[in-house]
């Protein structure tokens, strides 16, 4: 089941938030110290904003995994249209639940919610150190917007 974060999940997604730095903490330690995005605090608030809802999956009452989306769009801007677009700030499933389908699940959730609200698309980024990531993105039918890139000095 998908739903809407509650209260009563911050526990467990701050729990997820640390699995998904360590991912990238090991992958560059030079850019991610290892703790997690938001505090419980922020938490709390972001679970109330409408325009960003974080959706959780969960079976038979424990959360398995959970994604940030924000809603983007660029009204009255030079250049870009002002498409209204759902961008995954953030998604991770529960290490011990890989393999359930869960990702595929909440992917599935979140293009059905953009539909139903009227949104044109659903964004996300991906650190290129997350190979998993990408190959998980791309099977679920994303493909690339635009790259950034660096060049360490």
């Amino acid at each position: 089941m998908i739903r809407r974060a509650q209260s009563k999940d911050l526990e467990t997604i701050l729990d997820l938030l640390l699995q998904v730095n360590l991912v990238h903490h090991k992958g560059r330690p030079d850019i991610f110290n290892v703790g997690t995005k938001y505090t419980k605090e922020q938490l709390e608030e972001l679970i109330k904003n409408d325009l960003n809802p974080i959706f959780v999956a969960e079976e038979e009452g424990k959360v398995l995994g959970y994604a940030f989306c924000q809603t983007q769009q660029h009204i009255g801007d030079n250049i870009l249209t002002d498409i209204k677009s759902l961008y995954i700030d953030d998604l991770c499933v529960d290490e011990k639940a890989r393999g359930k389908h869960v990702g595929t699940k909440l992917i599935d959730y979140i293009k059905s919610f953009a539909k139903d609200n009227g949104y044109y698309n659903v964004t996300l980024n991906v650190w290129a150190c997350n190979e998993s990531a990408m190959k998980f993105y791309e099977r679920n039918g994303f493909e690339f917007l635009k790259l950034g890139m660096e060049m360490k000095l």
